[in-house]
């Protein structure tokens, strides 16, 4: 009985959960409903079987149970009219199930022939974005011309290729009411394309192009999710789609470079750099040694696209906007003395021709458990701290250790990287969270052994 009372409570607490859950499918907002409806077919025919089957065991429980215990259980083989029926009923349940699937992946693999174009690449941990030009066509691509200059992988030679807009955030905007076909690819691993509000995903697989399609059917911002175990910063591979009116859309993609314009980038001028850097050598020092007393960091030796970046980000209020962020709000100003991408082309330039000495030591702690720690730091910062350019991580060995602790606090107490716009900032976020000061001056400590 009591096995009977406790299947009998299972079915009911279950479908009582199912009907007051909170949690069940964000609102759609594709053309994709018909997913929705089988999906829900789908939970119809389970659920009735599973509190079908469940009330029949319970039920059988307590009608055959054993009241003498002389008595023996009746042995029949077979029964032909009960094995008639549940094959039946199997048939049924399965059909129900399988049709309303195979009629929608129909659709799925029919895209509709004026679906604009979308490429969408992504790589550990990023999401980045091609449109074609003018011309309406794609420029090929080669994984083997993937560089910091090509990111994209494209074919120089190819002429479809040089008005392709290429959109190197994590951010791609689309007119809602036209049929879109997302082309994926992927530069490294296994990812997967999920927007939980289209309903529809797609596996990005290495050295193929699969894709898949929908029409918006609802204005909104919404997060790009990578639902395939990728690495170690897997949950951090976010993006967002922003669903807008056409003539919006058009107004955003005019504003995007295109891989010409990309690609003819006038390089820095080392003199007028070190012009502009005169303003910098009152705090960074005349060869960017760094001074720990001014809260200004090691700047020779670090990577040219790490120094703009982060110059863009402080120009633009994405970083040193917070109000406790105190050195933060003191680097902004400065940058905003950087009117344009040339000039910080330049300095970023005159910064690479200082000479890179390693900067002195001034954080102790235990560089054995620091080796530890540096494992999870190693899969994007290199394993000497040279830092790795395809997961937008700095190099990190020879500069300022007190920088980098200060960093690590600033980004778990928030105060970087809690910017909508910073997605490399945010990936960091969730790293440090479970360093406290002590784990950090290890950290470090083992760091300064590079």
């Amino acid at each position: 009985m009591t096995a009977a009372i406790i299947l009998i409570l299972l079915v009911v607490g279950s479908v009582i959960f199912h009907f007051m859950s909170p949690w069940y499918f964000t609102e759609i907002a594709s053309n994709w409903g018909a997913i929705d409806t089988t999906v829900t077919i789908t939970f119809i025919v389970c659920g009735v079987v599973f509190v079908a089957a469940n009330l029949f065991m319970a039920y059988c429980i307590i009608k055959f149970r054993n009241k003498n215990k002389h008595q023996r259980a009746s042995y029949e083989p077979e029964n032909k009219k009960l094995e008639g029926w549940l094959t039946a009923i199997t048939t049924v349940g399965v059909v129900a199930m399988l049709a309303p699937g195979l009629i929608v992946w129909g659709k799925f693999v029919s895209p509709p022939e004026n679906a604009a174009i979308v490429e969408v690449i992504g790589q550990q941990w990023q999401w980045s974005f091609r449109f074609p030009g003018e011309d309406g066509q794609l420029g090929t691509t080669d994984s083997r011309k993937i560089s910091f200059d090509n990111p994209f992988g494209m074919n120089e030679e190819d002429p479809y290729g040089q008005d392709d807009i290429l959109i190197e955030g994590n951010e791609v905007h689309i007119p809602i009411g036209l049929p879109i076909k997302f082309l994926l690819r992927s530069k490294d691993v296994l990812h997967n394309f999920t927007v939980p509000q289209f309903r529809v995903k797609m596996d990005l697989v290495p050295g193929m192009v699969t894709w898949q399609w929908l029409t918006p059917t609802r204005n909104g911002t919404f997060e790009i999710l990578c639902e395939e175990l990728c690495g170690i910063g897997h949950h951090t591979m976010r993006g967002k789609v922003v669903v807008e009116e056409e003539e919006k859309f058009h107004t955003w993609l005019a504003q995007q470079p295109t891989y010409a314009q990309l690609s003819h980038k006038t390089p820095g001028d080392i003199a007028a750099g070190e012009a502009l850097y005169q303003v910098c050598t009152a705090c960074h020092g005349v060869q960017g040694e760094g001074n720990q007393a001014l809260n200004a960091p090691k700047l020779s030796g670090q990577e040219d696209w790490y120094l703009k970046r982060q110059l863009t980000y402080f120009r633009d209020g994405i970083r040193g906007s917070n109000p406790e962020d105190v050195f933060g709000q003191q680097m902004a100003p400065m940058a905003a003395t950087l009117v344009d991408q040339m000039a910080m082309n330049n300095i970023a330039a005159y910064i690479q021709t200082l000479p890179d000495e390693p900067a002195p030591t001034t954080v102790q702690g235990d560089a054995g458990k620091g080796r530890k720690l540096y494992t999870t730091c190693g899969k994007c910062h290199g394993k000497q701290g040279e830092g790795r350019w395809a997961v937008n991580a700095p190099r990190i060995a020879g500069m300022s250790d007190w920088y980098l602790a200060t960093q690590l606090i600033n980004f778990k107490h928030g105060l970087r990287g809690a910017h909508p716009q910073d997605a490399t900032g945010r990936q960091m976020e969730s790293m440090v969270i479970s360093l406290n000061e002590e784990k950090i001056n290890d950290l470090i400590a083992y760091i300064n052994t590079f």
